[in-house]
């Protein structure tokens, strides 16, 4: 191969367009081109034409795609995951039949805590190959980017092996992953009753090693009433931000504790969850300009309310759509799943969903530059799909539409 690919007869081309987070009536406008074709050199975009015209240099291409006059969008960016764990939580079903909350597993030992445990036990090699599975599960369901949090360890030496793991998982694995530091995540036992003591552990041990050693872009806080509340969350992250880290919060998952407002003031990057996120809440997302970071899988999983993304469009809030895969409370990483979810629960357009799933989502993980819509200039990451149009992907459920995808200029 000479390094050029050519993805030729598609039926509709359809991507929003620019690096920056959409928001408000732009998050709803894609581009549809007809009868198009890629041109990708050397993993980036060189060309895209339509109406049947064929790109300057076709007959150089090394390898050529005949999209058979489907559906071709950017790749899935899954802007929120919780990758790599040890152990599963299936053993929880039967309390959650019973009527046990997550808060209730949660302060019955279980929940985060249980996966802690599992995760310290294993060890780096094991949760390699665990996580080198999910990655290939993704890939296949047309995901080429995502963001991977630790928060399983709780100490030093674990977090730092989770972190180690996305470090080799980068460079062995096509997806690409965008490594989050959330140490924040619960409070381990060894520190039970002094969370202020945990957080300044962190802020003086953990967050400099991770920054002086390249291991996460980002640091998260779960900024909950059963975590961390919202003086600890700013404490650890004016520290992350100290150190040149972007900055995501677990906020308004359960209960309004003030999360959404604190990342509308320090203006994150992203907010994730918003379930319960109240009007001052969305509106200090919209003044700070942070991409709501929203998961109906954990919505469903957990029978909860699902967060108000029409409201949060109406309000200027650039929305994105994620799986939060982990253990406990979204077992799933499916973003095909997401999207029915975004259309069925959310009430979103087919095409709002595409941008909070390709290019917001990008911008959530700081690569709105380079992936995210189909532009010249940006990695050739794509899907070819099953199907005529996104309207098909939104109203199908259950089964993989996915029949190629494309990172990097290379079929994977």
């Amino acid at each position: 191969m000479n390094g050029s690919i050519l993805i030729e007869n598609i039926g509709t081309l359809q991507t929003a367009l620019g690096s920056t987070k959409h928001s408000g009536l732009a998050q709803g406008e894609n581009i549809k081109l007809k009868n198009a074709a890629i041109l990708i050199e050397d993993g980036l975009i060189k060309e895209i034409t339509s109406d049947g015209k064929s790109p300057d240099e076709a007959d150089s291409a090394g390898l050529i795609i005949d999209a058979e006059m489907n559906l071709v969008t950017p790749g899935l960016v899954d802007a929120h995951t919780h990758l790599v764990f040890g152990g599963y939580r299936q053993g929880e079903i039967p309390l959650k039949l019973k009527g046990a909350s997550y808060i209730d597993i949660l302060k019955a030992g279980g929940g985060i805590l249980d996966t802690v445990k599992r995760t310290r036990e294993t060890d780096e090699d094991a949760l390699y190959e665990k996580s080198m599975g999910f990655l290939d599960e993704m890939l296949a369901l047309g995901v080429t980017a995502c963001e991977s949090k630790s928060g399983y360890g709780l100490d030093f030496d674990n977090e730092i092996k989770q972190l180690k793991v996305m470090t080799r998982l980068s460079k062995d694995h096509p997806v690409e992953i965008i490594p989050t530091y959330m140490g924040a995540h619960a409070l381990p036992v060894e520190f039970k009753g002094d969370a202020s003591k945990y957080i300044d552990m962190m802020c003086e041990e953990v967050i400099p090693y991770v920054a002086e050693n390249k291991l996460a872009e980002y640091c998260d806080v779960f900024c909950e009433d059963s975590a961390f509340d919202r003086a600890q969350s700013k404490k650890y992250l004016q520290c992350a931000r100290k150190h040149g880290f972007g900055l995501k919060i677990h906020a308004d998952e359960i209960n309004a504790i003030g999360g959404a407002t604190l990342a509308g003031e320090l203006s994150a990057d992203s907010a994730e969850h918003l379930i319960a996120t109240d009007e001052d809440g969305m509106k200090a997302l919209s003044i700070g300009g942070t991409v709501a970071v929203l998961l109906p899988g954990t919505s469903f999983y957990l029978d909860k309310p699902y967060a108000k993304a029409r409201r949060m469009i109406e309000l200027g809030i650039p929305v994105a759509l994620s799986t939060d895969f982990n253990p406990g409370s979204c077992p799933s990483l499916n973003m095909q799943l997401i999207i029915n979810m975004g259309y069925l629960k959310y009430r979103m357009t087919p095409e709002e969903i595409l941008t909070a799933v390709t290019i917001n989502a990008a911008c959530a993980v700081g690569r709105g530059n380079t992936m995210g819509t189909l532009e010249k200039g940006k990695q050739g990451d794509l899907v070819v799909w099953d199907a005529r149009d996104f309207e098909m992907l939104c109203y199908r459920f259950g089964s993989n539409q996915a029949l190629q995808v494309i990172k990097k200029g290379e079929l994977v």
